[in-house]
């Protein structure tokens, strides 16, 4: 029993709701009796449990035109204008179905409509072929303006070529130049995206990437993250159904591509209450630009028009009238489209009853809809094209010349902005087809991503970007040290020169630094092919730039200024040869010297004695030496101290001179030429001994995958690698020091630290050669190029680069002397010392011979215990009486 009084409860319920249904359907009066009507096409999701409000406020709006006519008593031959409504679902062949039905069992003089611009595609052409105009209230394909290809449709709603002119006009009030376009694979989508593209054109800005979102699939070609991160622009254009733009605006969150670094502008409002509250701080700062009616930006609208149909809204369907501020201004088109064919149908049939007794709606009398024609076509398009009203929505005006309405063209763009924990629309600025783009109102704040008040650059910037930079153990420009507390817990910190411009450049650029060290065993091309596969973001290491890399790879601006030099050990100390210093002449040459000195004493002795008063009173052998001592001083440019007195001695001493200056001349170039090349006596001298083989190639050390060996099978070797491979830099300098190569080059940095702080035994020779630089490593066509760029150029414009090569690169613990370059050696002249202390000797024992006398007296006079005191006078007088002879 209980049962059976459910069931009856359950009965009468679903009666009453079935009651209830068939009052909300029949609540608007019924008009489609008459003989004259008009057709509405509006759109809905499928499947969608709730209908789309821009459904029911266009299909309420389009009632209530129709309504307000029969209220304002507005008839055509008698009759109250009638109407007929299909609810299309997106399908074109369902649309266009349904449409041919409803022209076939009834007199359809005029179709609102459709919402979609694929839909127009195809009924736009249907209503042309039966002759009746189309006047939608949404569909924006540029395609549609075209009037010789659609010679019966109309719009109300700007289309989008209008709307992408704002857009370019936009870009250029805020200095942006670029940006990516999302649009969806119909009409719509495709026809904004050929508008846009010509726009910028015009502007000479630049769309940088096209992303297509698929209807069908609801998703995208390709990865939505890494098509924008990896993009140099950070301004993104959707323009997509709400539907479909809140699928693709979720993608974008769940991918971290919505939110500060991305300024988002999309073509229409969606339910910002169906995304998460978390979502909320990412959405702040998104735009939507969308067209709306006069009085929204204080243009003239039809006010008396439109609270008439609002109070018609009201009375047949009021729990779906959502307050004069609330209605979708699409609904407001949707009026608009079916006032003017009101307006028109009554005009036409005004004249045709003036003008002839036959009907003003005729059509042809076939019940198939693609052969039933109107009639009156011609006059019923002259009439839409030269009518001008004041509509709900702004002038109305058309023209034979184009599908779009002439005037009242309006845009409004929405910001949204947070308000009491939760996230709201906020219009910002306005533009009309006579005004550009202007704040909404003298108070109106734009709020950016990231909650800024900052008109953001459409550059990518690196502010909170996370890179993965991998360094590269090389002293000193990365030096890896690894400490181990009390816990055991081991702690590894980078310094150098590299670390310390990675962290300039985080300073300056605010990225989010990932370092890391790539193994040892890696050669410098390896670096090269992480980067370009993806591996790292930046590798910040002394990478030399060359062509071949650059084929792979970007390099940013000089980090480091490079070139090649060649490294060897220490020369072995000079062997004292004692005869350095007779080497310039030959030894014919120094006995030639030594036969013309004998041969000018002779002379001397010969012409000046009988005359000189030096000569005279001295025996032959005292007159001999002291004509040679004249020759020899004369020929050595020295002043002899005595003068010759006679005509042919004096023309001797000219020959002397003569030939004092040619060979004093001569000695000093080759003396100097040898000691030069005596000095210089290394392995080898520079790069051209290298490429002559004054070594064995196979003892020449290169370091493998690096810019040296490049340059060594280029310019030395012509291709062939009959060198010996090194792994890095520490093994050349270990095998320098155990005798396995004798030779290697290499960047010119690490070579000079390591001479001068660690490896004493090894040095540096010759010039410096093949003069390149180092440069951060990076992606082809990295968007943050340019950015890294400047902020290096601002570091050397400061001298941050040469700090940091000073404090690096100089000093060192090696004992060096200033001349170690340039000065000569003790050892390289030891003989000539050696030869002046033989002489010095030999004029002690001279000195010595010549006071024996004295000497042996003076010993003789001890014996006998006497003392001899041996005055400056004493020995002044005993030496007057000593000869040479003696």
């Amino acid at each position: 029993m209980a049962s059976w009084w459910s069931f009856r409860c359950l009965w009468l319920c679903y009666i009453l709701g079935q009651f209830n249904v068939l009052y909300v359907k029949t609540d608007w009066p019924s008009l489609n009796t008459s003989n004259i009507q008009l057709l509405g096409l509006f759109y809905d999701a499928p499947n969608g449990s709730d209908p789309l409000l821009d459904y029911t406020h266009s299909l309420a709006m389009f009632k209530s035109a129709i309504i307000l006519a029969q209220q304002y008593n507005i008839t055509i031959e008698g009759e109250f204008i009638g109407w007929q409504s299909i609810t299309t679902d997106g399908d074109i062949m369902h649309g266009l179905r349904s449409t041919c039905q409803m022209t076939s069992k009834s007199n359809i003089v005029g179709i609102v409509g459709p919402y979609l611009s694929r839909e127009s595609l195809v009924i736009a052409p249907f209503g042309a072929s039966i002759g009746i105009p189309v006047i939608s209230h949404s569909s924006t394909d540029p395609e549609l303006s075209d009037r010789s290809a659609y010679p019966t449709y109309y719009r109300t709603i700007p289309a989008d070529d209008t709307a992408a002119l704002a857009i370019g006009q936009l870009f250029i009030r805020f200095n942006w130049t670029s940006c990516i376009v999302i649009y969806q694979n119909d009409a719509f989508g495709e026809g904004f995206e050929q508008a846009i593209s010509d726009v910028f054109d015009n502007y000479n800005l630049t769309i940088t990437e096209t992303i297509m979102f698929n209807i069908a699939t609801l998703s995208i070609r390709g990865d939505l993250k890494s098509l924008l991160i990896n993009n140099p622009t950070r301004i993104v254009l959707l323009w997509a159904q709400p539907d479909y733009t809140t699928l693709i605006l979720q993608s974008a969150l769940n991918s971290g591509v919505l939110g500060p670094s991305f300024v988002w502008i999309l073509s229409a409002d969606i339910e910002l209450n169906s995304f998460d509250a978390q979502w909320y701080p990412n959405l702040i700062g998104m735009f939507t630009m969308e067209a709306v009616v006069g009085n929204v930006i204080n243009a003239p609208i039809n006010t008396t028009l439109l609270n008439d149909a609002y109070k018609i809204w009201q009375t047949y369907e009021p729990e779906s009238f959502p307050g004069s501020t609330n209605v979708d201004y699409t609904a407001l088109f949707a009026f608009d489209a079916t006032w003017t064919l009101i307006q028109a149908l009554v005009q036409l049939c005004s004249n045709v009853s003036t003008n002839s007794s036959s009907s003003c709606i005729s059509f042809t009398n076939d019940t198939f809809c693609f052969d039933k024609t109107f009639l009156n076509t011609d006059n019923l398009l002259n009439i839409i094209n030269s009518n001008t009203f004041l509509g709900v929505t702004g002038p109305i005006q058309f023209s034979p010349n184009t599908t779009n309405r002439v005037n009242g063209t309006y845009f409004i763009l929405k910001n949204v902005q947070s308000a009491s924990g939760s996230i709201q629309y906020v219009p910002v600025m306005s533009w009309s087809n006579s005004q550009i783009w202007t704040l909404y109102t003298s108070t109106s704040v734009i709020l950016w991503p990231g909650n800024t008040l900052t008109l953001p650059s459409d550059s990518a910037s690196a502010s909170g970007v996370t890179f993965r930079i991998a360094i590269y153990e090389v002293t000193p420009f990365t030096i890896v040290t690894q400490t181990t507390d009390s816990f055991g817990n081991i702690t590894t910190t980078y310094t150098g020169y590299m670390p310390d411009l990675i962290n300039y450049l985080q300073t300056n650029m605010s990225f989010i630094p990932q370092i890391i060290l790539v193994p040892s065993n890696n050669t410098y091309d390896d670096l090269i092919d992480a980067v370009a596969n993806g591996m790292y973001d930046m590798v910040v290491a002394d990478v030399t730039v060359t062509s071949a890399r650059e084929e792979l790879v970007d390099f940013s601006a000089s980090i480091f200024d490079d070139s090649l030099r060649i490294i060897i050990r220490e020369a072995p100390s000079v062997n004292i040869d004692w005869l350095a210093f007779l080497k310039p002449f030959s030894r014919t040459l120094w006995l030639t010297i030594l036969g013309t000195v004998i041969y000018a004493s002779i002379l001397i002795f010969l012409i000046e004695r009988p005359y000189n008063e030096a000569l005279q009173d001295r025996s032959v052998i005292s007159a001999s030496a002291m004509s040679t001592w004249y020759s020899m001083a004369t020929i050595m440019a020295c002043a002899p101290d005595f003068n010759v007195t006679t005509a042919a001695g004096r023309l001797l001493t000219i020959g002397l001179y003569i030939l004092s200056l040619i060979l004093l001349a001569a000695y000093t170039a080759n003396l100097a030429s040898d000691l030069t090349i005596q000095k210089s006596q290394t392995v080898v001298s520079g790069i051209d001994d290298i490429k002559n083989g004054k070594i064995p190639f196979s003892r020449i050390g290169i370091l493998v995958g690096s810019a040296m060996e490049d340059y060594y099978l280029q310019e030395v070797s012509s291709g062939s690698r009959n060198f010996y491979p090194l792994t890095s830099v520490t093994e050349a300098y270990d095998k320098l020091l155990n005798g396995v190569i004798d030779a290697s080059f290499m960047d010119i940095g690490p070579l000079e630290y390591a001479t001068t702080h660690s490896y004493c035994n090894l040095t540096l020779v010759g010039a410096d050669f093949d003069a390149s630089a180092f440069g951060i490593v990076y992606q082809k066509d990295w968007i943050y190029a340019k950015e890294l760029d400047v902020n290096l150029l601002s570091l050397r414009e400061q001298g941050v680069l040469d700090d940091l090569r000073a404090k690096w690169f100089e000093g060192g613990d090696c004992s060096q002397t200033d001349d170690s370059g340039t000065a000569m050696t003790v050892e390289s002249l030891g003989g000539l010392f050696l030869t002046f202390g033989v002489i010095s000797i030999l004029s002690l024992l001279l000195f010595v011979w010549l006071k024996r006398s004295i000497i042996k007296d003076y010993f003789k006079s001890r014996k006998r215990g006497r003392s001899l005191v041996i005055t400056p006078n004493t020995l002044k007088e005993e030496h007057s009486q000593v000869t040479v002879a003696e």
